[in-house]
């Protein structure tokens, strides 16, 4: 008999192993306690004895084993901790990327679009007719016999200079990025994680860099009362700390970053949740956290002027939706010539992923 077969749906039934299972919520857990394996591992025991995750043929014990075997943690004899590895570091980034961009295959580098045409590395699908100046290569044989054949006929075969038609192609380019994270305090207060959404959009973005984009560059900066750079294999690590939000000082490691890059494209993208609150004036910290103070975003607004005359432009990520910070963020932005989001947190990666694959130059509100 030709039908179809139903049957009561069971979610843990995923087709993947009983460890796939477990090692995604694992690395999902890893992100929340900035990569502490023990309290991972406790908040995981927690969802086994709510959920039932293991059973009699495999239990926790088996699934720590298979971790340790694979080569997703290790034992740090010295200091008496487990730890996991770089192979767990870059998993982790990519679950981030698959999460928050979507399963992305690898292409060829410098895959920025400029809408320019002209000689690059993209087909266009559209032709034109020849003109003084354009080369040899550029010139598309099958669509130039074609309009031969249809101007002269089959018996007396003539191609003219009429005839030829240019099939354009579209420049790529490279692109030098800064990733400025927020890791005031403010980013965990009123019971609100703002912190690991922007962790994952960190790694999802180095990941998406690192395979697609080879040839771009991508810095991560950090900034609570300092400013100060994180490699790449240390964001599953991040922790917010009682720091206030010395945004300068941020900008400032930024255009020093993008400075020492040979990229001609250039850009800062900031994700903070909070007001400037900080500035470092010799070896004294100047803090004002009740209210936007002018001394501290009057020198926001100098860097945002500065960047505008090197041409790096600034999109800020603002989670927060007070309308004072609204209008500074608004006066900072305008001051660029940059772009303004202000994104929810279930949002952030997407607006981020568009903004970086799309290259538009127009500010958005």
């Amino acid at each position: 008999m030709i039908g179809f077969h139903f049957s009561h749906y069971d979610p843990r039934q995923s087709g993947k192993s009983k460890f796939d299972q477990l090692l995604d919520l694992f690395t999902q857990l890893l992100t929340y306690t900035s990569g502490d394996v023990s309290e991972a591992l406790q908040w995981l025991n927690e969802l086994d004895k709510k959920y039932e995750l293991t059973d009699n043929e495999y239990g926790m014990g088996d699934f720590i084993d298979e971790l340790k075997d694979k080569g997703f943690i290790t034992d740090d004899a010295q200091k008496g901790e487990i730890k996991i590895t770089p192979k767990t570091e870059q998993s982790i980034r990519k679950r981030s990327l698959e999460e928050i961009f979507g399963k992305i295959k690898k292409t060829r580098s410098g895959d920025h679009q400029t809408y320019k045409p002209g000689l690059g590395d993209e087909v266009s699908p559209d032709t034109r007719p020849f003109q003084f100046g354009d080369m040899l290569e550029q010139i598309d044989f099958t669509e130039s016999i074609r309009n031969a054949q249809i101007n002269h006929g089959l018996d007396s075969f003539t191609m003219n200079e009429d005839d030829l038609q240019i099939r354009e192609t579209d420049f790529k380019s490279q692109t030098s990025t800064v990733l400025m994270i927020d890791i005031s305090h403010s980013m965990i207060l009123y019971g609100e994680d703002r912190i690991t959404p922007a962790k994952k959009v960190a790694m999802a973005l180095s990941e998406l860099i690192t395979t697609k984009y080879p040839k771009d560059t991508l810095d991560i900066v950090v900034f609570g009362n300092d400013a100060w750079p994180v490699e790449i294999k240390d964001l599953p690590y991040l922790q917010v700390g009682p720091y206030h939000t010395n945004t300068v000082a941020g900008l400032e490691l930024a255009m020093d970053t993008l400075r020492r890059r040979k990229n001609p494209n250039k850009q800062i993208f900031m994700i903070t949740d909070g007001k400037p609150t900080c500035l470092k004036i010799g070896k004294r910290y100047y803090k004002n956290s009740f209210g936007l103070d002018r001394k501290v975003t009057s020198r926001c607004i100098n860097l945002a002027a500065q960047c505008k005359k090197l041409k790096i432009p600034i999109t800020t990520f603002m989670i927060a939706t007070d309308p004072y910070l609204q209008r500074f963020v608004q006066e900072f932005t305008e001051t660029n010539n940059g772009k303004a989001y202000f994104a929810s947190l279930d949002k952030l990666g997407a607006f981020i992923f568009k903004d970086f694959e799309s290259g538009k130059r127009k500010t958005v509100y």
